[in-house]
């Protein structure tokens, strides 16, 4: 019987310490969000109204089949090259950056995803276009 409360408090422990640290890298990972990604993404109710209106929100973006492997590597994804820097990998060009610089190492990157698991998906057959083109494409065309 006390082998099975000390597992039990083990068991406690360790989840205990396992979500305050999913919790505080799920708040850098926001930070990272908002500090960085902001200046042109929606970041759901942060910055509702903000963001560039030619760049999908986060909420769109987790929304999409390969969604989270967006993020896992948006970095390599344009326009980041330009202006994210990341240890190790070498500059896609020698223009200089059009937005301020930001370094984001393998843990900033956990961070975010940790965070970017949190967001509610957007469901894309509510959005006009997407859902309309959707709708269409998924009836049968003969009847």
């Amino acid at each position: 019987m006390k082998i099975i409360v000390y597992l039990i408090s083990i068991l406690f422990f360790l989840n205990f310490f396992y979500c305050a640290h999913a919790d505080e890298s799920r708040l850098k990972g926001l930070n990272i969000a908002r500090n960085h990604c902001a200046r042109c993404h929606v970041i759901g109710d942060y910055n509702k109204f903000g963001g560039i209106g030619s760049t999908p929100s986060f909420q769109l973006i987790v929304g999409m089949k390969d969604g989270i492997s967006r993020f896992e590597n948006f970095f390599e994804r344009r326009p980041h090259p330009a202006f994210v820097r990341v240890p190790g990998v070498p500059r896609w060009s020698k223009l200089p950056p059009y937005a301020t610089e930001f370094v984001m190492t393998a843990e900033n990157l956990e961070d975010l995803l940790v965070f970017v698991k949190t967001i509610k998906k957007k469901d894309f057959s509510k959005i006009p276009i997407i859902g309309k083109y959707r709708n269409k494409v998924q009836k049968p065309f003969l009847k």
